[in-house]
């Protein structure tokens, strides 16, 4: 039904030849649009598909201009490349959406479109309009090239490790060494390397803070929260609820991270658990080395995807020969891991920054369900009906993580460290949620209180910190270091607000497994029916193609964890 042999989007309205190198040569095709005259229903659809074709060359443009300067942010041409787009040519484009959204909502004919077929986009639309304001343009224009700084800060950060300098990605593997010197000394080095750059990140915090505060005050909101989560298209949840779960997090979830935890340091004959042993394995076990290299990653994981549904593979399959993914760590390559889809060609570019470790198995598996997901989207008649809600697109990535565990045969021959590296999957998807309710807690302070001081900031971490914190791990004596743990995560530089999806997400991922556990073929069919509805449907109704119901109550909450508990003394 559902294949990978993904075609790039046909242009009629734009020419094929057509690039992106100037808004001279952009804005008559704007202009086109905004002065059409249109008299008849399939006049105003054939509109829609031209703005659509549009949208789409020039989103993939951006994209590519990306995914070049995160792959060599020392590159100065490719981040001028980008920077260039940003300032140059996305706040001309800005008030030209703005009308043709416009032109779109007062358009006469508008109630003989199918209500059904274009509800969600409308109401995007719609939303759109309510939140732009001109004086934003070039705000949003400065945000969005100091947002990719972190990236180029972030980059240049290594570490000497045995006369050896490796990126701190890289150096994060040996943590998992036996030698538990050794691991508190690589520990304190990564640390003390990121302390280097702590006061050129609060700046670039700082100054983040402010301008996303102007922006949601031009718009006419009390903070800048309340802006995101209407630019979110949070349409389906509100703030409250992120409180609730921020509460069943701690009530739920913290119980079963502490017996995770005190069986971690009873495994390692620990008298006190600290930091540097939350990766090792008892003397005389190995460490998991699921791969060496890059291109057995790529391999394995093509087959796991493969025994999982042929077209899994398939879609990896064509990623590599397209040459869309970037594996492996490297000096001068930003942090983190990213699925970014391209709108007109179709097959999706995978970024990370794989070491070798189990960790990176997992980021491949959550990166490729995305994949997956934009595989299945890319067919959507409209560029709009392929921009689903991030709460869905995190289920199809940690869905996936979950569900090809019946799979990793392909990464773990031996059936002991199958078995380690499943229990190192479940732990993580518990131990997760209170970093998850840490980061999105910390943000609503931080945004509600937009004129803090630096030191207000720590304060106000630090207390955000303890009241998450387990009652195992002993982190005496490292207080200048978990005074500064913020500054590792990208979401809150980049991707403001764009964190609770993961926990409203992994609870939908839980729910998939479930599913999966008692009929494997009817989870995965659930699974693809819904990804490819895209955001053509509400997330409610996502959740319920895919055989789920869109609930992270404390009830649900305490039901899921109790499950995946099950799962984990099997």
């Amino acid at each position: 039904m559902y294949t990978a042999d993904i075609k790039k989007v046909p242009r009629s309205f734009v020419t094929n030849d057509f690039i992106v190198t100037n808004w001279e040569s952009l804005e008559p095709y704007f202009k086109n649009l905004l002065h059409r005259n249109i008299d008849k229903k399939e006049e105003l659809e054939q509109w829609l598909k031209d703005q659509s074709e549009l949208e789409a060359m020039v989103n993939e443009d951006a994209c590519w201009r990306q995914i070049k300067m995160t792959c060599d942010t020392e590159n100065k041409t490719l981040e001028d490349a980008f920077t260039f787009f940003c300032l140059e040519i996305q706040p001309k484009i800005q008030p030209y959406s703005d009308a043709l959204n416009k032109k779109l909502i007062n358009h006469p004919l508008l109630n003989k479109l199918d209500e059904k077929k274009y509800f969600t986009y409308l109401r995007s639309m719609r939303k759109s309009i309510e939140l732009f304001r001109e004086n934003n343009i070039p705000i949003q224009a400065e945000l969005a090239v100091m947002q990719q700084q972190f990236g180029v800060i972030s980059g240049k950060m290594t570490v000497k490790i045995n006369e050896e300098e490796y990126t701190l990605q890289q150096a994060a593997k040996f943590l998992e060494s036996q030698d538990r010197v050794f691991r508190e000394e690589v520990y304190i080095k990564i640390n003390e390397r990121r302390l280097v750059d702590k006061k050129v990140l609060n700046t670039l915090y700082d100054s983040l803070i402010e301008k996303r505060n102007q922006e949601a005050i031009n718009a006419g909101f009390a903070n800048y929260r309340d802006y995101r989560f209407k630019e979110l298209g949070r349409f389906d949840y509100t703030k409250e609820d992120c409180f609730k779960f921020h509460e069943a997090v701690k009530q739920h979830v913290l119980p079963l991270v502490n017996i995770i935890y005190q069986e971690k340091k009873e495994k390692l004959k620990l008298d006190v658990l600290r930091p540097w042993d939350m990766d090792a394995e008892p003397e005389g076990v190995k460490p998991l080395i699921p791969f060496t290299t890059s291109d057995e990653l790529i391999e394995k994981s093509i087959a796991c995807f493969s025994k999982l549904r042929p077209f899994f593979g398939d879609c990896l399959k064509k990623m590599q020969e397209l040459k869309h993914l970037d594996l492996e760590s490297r000096k001068g390559k930003a942090p983190g891991g990213y699925n970014c889809p391209l709108a007109e060609s179709g097959a999706p570019f995978i970024f990370m920054n794989a070491a070798g470790q189990m960790h990176d198995v997992t980021t491949m598996l959550h990166e490729g369900g995305h994949a997956i997901h934009s595989f299945l989207a890319h067919p959507l008649e409209l560029s709009g009906f392929k921009e689903y809600p991030m709460e869905i697109a995190e289920v199809a990535s940690m869905a996936m993580e979950l569900m090809s565990m019946d799979e990793w045969e392909t990464f773990f021959a031996d059936k002991d460290n199958l078995k380690r590296a499943k229990e190192h999957q479940l732990e993580r998807v518990i131990t997760i949620f209170p970093w998850i309710a840490i980061i999105d807690k910390f943000q609503h302070w931080v945004y509600e209180h937009p004129s803090h001081t630096q030191e207000e900031r720590t304060t106000t971490w630090n207390d955000i910190l303890k009241e998450f914190q387990d009652n195992v791990v002993d982190y005496s004596g490292l207080e200048a270091y978990r005074s500064n743990a913020w500054q590792r995560q990208l979401h809150l530089f980049e991707v403001p607000f764009y964190y609770i999806e993961y926990g409203i997400s992994q609870l939908g991922a839980i729910g998939m497994w479930m599913q999966f556990k008692n009929n494997r073929q009817l989870a995965i069919d659930n699974y693809c029916n819904a990804l490819a509805l895209g955001g053509t449907k509400t997330l409610p109704q996502l959740f319920e193609t895919a055989g789920l119901k869109f609930d992270f109550s404390p009830d649900k909450i305490k039901l899921l964890m109790d499950f995946v508990k099950k799962e984990m003394n099997q």
